[in-house]
């Protein structure tokens, strides 16, 4: 089918949104898309873009861009917490392009590409309700009507649950804690990745090496608040990875302001579409931050769904092969990233003496072995089809 006048309406600016509105309106859809922020301003911290998904970046036109704002990686250096000794590293070299970027940044990109595309940005919009049928209804009382809606409106998603129902996510008693802090003194073009019992920590610098990015995850027993942007209180991150060794320390006793949120697990969608809606990004397949590839997988949704609706006879046959083609790759990635935090977290004793000793073993005597397990992930290219 033609995208061409196809009236599109695209539910929040994040990654998946911007990306898709981009990438509709391309393929000479007219797209409005809603926010209900009132400024698409600087907010997030900093995130991890493997080669699979600045292959979309450059495919949607804005590679360059991209490039621009980003950082190169050359890998992961896996390290023992309490000692700070490197226990394997986990080379890019030969992969693509893996790079870091502050949301923010990222996110003025994809802004500017959808405004040049032609895409309308409505700001301070809050949705009430969702209609399967192509209905919109904002807070303000305000229908909308569509020839398509995305809901790419995340976590809290009206848009998946207009498909599904409520659904009740399961808290994976897992606590993850964001900060940034000021660089001091030069940092490698890499991550860090600190492992403890039960708890580890990833940081990597970003803006060309003027900030550091932290993102640290502990078990918890306690229930805590989902959503990335609730506020915490650096003393009791500070006490929840004191004995990290290393550069660790420091960078801590440098943290003054801290997000914190609970991680919950909600499953990837059973169902994707209906009549006139479709779902995208963490309304379709939210995952858990142990592999860098939240955003990567809006961005290769934004793609596909544009992709396979241009290739279809109709908006019906177009979002079931939409549907079709990104539901098993989405799991595999949810499933691999629950595997992560597992294998991320070992308690003190022989497994995790064995495990720390087969990592090492592999990154000094084969160090494509590593990399090589994700290759299927990182090196897969869904604007190649």
């Amino acid at each position: 089918m033609s995208l061409v006048g196809l009236d599109a309406l695209v539910l929040g600016g994040g990654i998946a949104g911007l990306a898709t509105a981009r990438a509709l309106a391309l393929r000479g859809a007219k797209v409005r898309l809603l926010e209900q922020a009132a400024a698409l301003e600087e907010v997030g911290a900093g995130i991890q873009v493997s080669p699979n998904a600045g292959r979309v970046l450059e495919a949607l036109g804005l590679g360059a861009g991209f490039e621009a704002v980003s950082d190169e990686s050359r890998g992961v250096r896996m390290r023992d917490a309490g000692s700070g000794r490197e226990v394997a590293f986990v080379p890019y070299a030969g992969r693509g392009r893996f790079a870091n970027v502050h949301r923010a940044d990222l996110l003025a990109v994809l802004e500017q590409g959808a405004r040049e595309a032609g895409v309308e940005i409505a700001l301070g919009c809050r949705v009430a309700e969702v209609r399967p049928g192509g209905a919109v209804v904002l807070e303000s009382g305000e229908a909308l009507e569509a020839g398509l809606v995305v809901g790419a409106d995340g976590l809290h998603s009206r848009a998946r649950a207009a498909l599904l129902g409520p659904q009740e996510p399961v808290f994976t008693h897992q606590l993850a804690w964001r900060a940034l802090i000021e660089a001091e003194g030069e940092m490698a073009p890499e991550a860090q990745l600190f492992l403890a019992p039960g708890r580890h920590l990833v940081a990597y610098p970003l803006r060309g090496g003027r900030l550091v990015n932290i993102v640290a995850c502990e078990e918890q027993a306690e229930w805590a608040e989902e959503g990335w942007q609730v506020p915490g209180d650096p003393g009791a991150f500070r006490a929840a990875f004191a004995g990290f060794g290393g550069p660790v320390p420091d960078w801590l006793a440098r943290v003054d302001r801290v997000r914190r949120w609970g991680l919950f697990r909600h499953g990837v969608a059973a169902r994707w579409h209906r009549e006139r809606l479709v779902i995208v990004g963490d309304a379709a397949h939210p995952t858990l931050p142990y592999l860098a590839q939240g955003a990567a997988m809006g961005l290769e949704d934004a793609w596909v769904l544009a992709a396979e609706l241009a290739g279809a006879e109709s908006l019906e046959a177009g979002l079931a092969a939409f549907q079709l083609a990104r539901a098993e790759r989405c799991r595999r990635i949810v499933d691999a990233a629950t595997a992560n935090a597992r294998n991320y977290h070992l308690p003190r004793g022989p497994r995790r003496w064995a495990a720390h000793r087969a990592l090492g073993a592999a990154s000094r005597f084969a160090p494509g072995v590593l990399p090589g397990k994700f290759d299927w992930l990182w090196g897969a290219d869904v604007t190649s089809g």
